[in-house]
């Protein structure tokens, strides 16, 4: 039975003892999952953001404040309110990004995952406790054998100093019992070893699955948020160009030359004070 302890430090005999590594790295595939989710909610909570900016900013550009302002200045100042209404545009965008290419494909990523990582549980759970009984056979069968031993030596000793009518056949008899007793030992000690080898090859196979997840979200995660950040950086050059024909008009604001259309358009100046005649 000192095949039984090999794997102690991952099992006792007894298919009950320490499975904390296991354990663990379920836990961690759990955690990892919520994470997640806690992340997509995260980015739903951006999204409401850039939809209220967008909202507010094109709520903005129809404000009618200067209105009334004339000439370059005013095609400047005009153009500054349409910047508004663009650059709401680009955040709208924006925020349909983030929802079909990072939130949505967090959210959704491995939607079962949690009931895959129960059915995993469940599978190790039954293997242990199934080597839990194995074990248990064992013992049962190893105190059997004790017990038909020790009737055997006791008859036999019997026999030998003449105090007991017990006969050849008796002796036989608890000679076939301890036989079969052993017998029945080896056998629950070879089931033992085919449920411990099951047991640890499950492990083996689960746990390097688990690993393999981990790092499978691991980069699911970096890929998607990479993609935030370039969603993030064609918003910035998109916002960038919403205001380039603003600073274009405003290089072209000529205050000499809005006075003179104005004065033309007003027809101001036309008539000339005189001095006045007696």
């Amino acid at each position: 039975m000192e095949d039984s302890s090999d794997d102690a430090s991952c099992l006792s005999p007894q298919g009950n003892g320490n499975v904390a590594g296991f354990e663990l790295l379920l836990q961690k595939q759990l955690k990892g999952k919520q994470m997640q989710k806690e992340m997509s909610e995260f980015i739903r909570e951006r999204i409401k953001i850039e939809e209220e900016y967008a909202k507010n900013l094109a709520k903005l550009s129809q404000n009618s404040l200067a209105a009334q302002e004339e000439g370059s200045l005013g095609e400047a100042w005009a153009q500054v309110k349409k910047s508004l209404a663009d650059e709401a545009e680009v955040h709208l965008k924006f925020s349909a990004k983030l929802h079909s290419e990072v939130e949505k494909p967090l959210m959704n990523f491995r939607e079962n995952f949690k009931k895959d990582m129960k059915k995993c549980d469940h599978h190790i759970a039954d293997l242990r406790k199934q080597l839990a009984s194995r074990y248990a056979a064992v013992e049962k069968a190893r105190k059997a054998l004790t017990e038909r031993q020790r009737d055997l030596e006791m008859k036999t000793q019997q026999l030998e100093i003449k105090l007991s009518n017990k006969t050849e056949e008796d002796i036989k008899k608890a000679r076939r019992k301890s036989t079969q007793a052993g017998d029945d030992l080896m056998r629950c000690v070879d089931l033992y070893n085919q449920a411990q080898s099951k047991w640890f090859e499950e492990m083996v196979t689960t746990t390097l699955e688990l690993e393999r997840l981990e790092v499978e979200r691991v980069e699911m995660i970096r890929q998607h948020l990479c993609q935030y950040t370039q969603l993030r950086h064609e918003t910035d050059m998109f916002n960038q160009s919403t205001v380039e024909p603003v600073d274009q008009l405003l290089r072209k604001v000529d205050p000499a030359k809005d006075r003179e259309l104005w004065v033309r358009e007003h027809k101001t100046g036309n008539i000339r004070p005189v001095d006045m005649e007696i």
